[in-house]
């Protein structure tokens, strides 16, 4: 029984995080700046090892076992859409 308490517990946690990071409201554009550089496009830890132009391991988008990959994603596409409308 404390285990189901620690595990609601834990997930709501996650869940109040990530609504406070799609809450987030862009109206600053040096935050909007920082915030691009920082989140990066695309997933930096997916790689192709290659020898001799033959791929011998590809290590898979580690980030989208991030729990919190969806917000962060949306939350630089919010500033990316705020610095091309000023």
């Amino acid at each position: 029984m404390k285990n189901l308490t620690f595990i609601n517990h834990k997930f709501d946690l996650l869940h109040s995080v990530r609504q406070w990071l799609e809450s987030i409201e862009i109206d600053n554009p040096k935050l909007a700046q920082f915030l691009c550089k920082i989140i990066p496009a695309h997933c930096p830890f997916e790689r192709k090892i290659k020898f001799v132009n033959r791929t011998i391991v590809f290590i898979p988008p580690l980030c989208k076992l991030n729990p919190f990959y969806e917000q962060i994603v949306s939350l630089r596409f919010k500033c990316l859409l705020y610095l091309a409308d000023e």
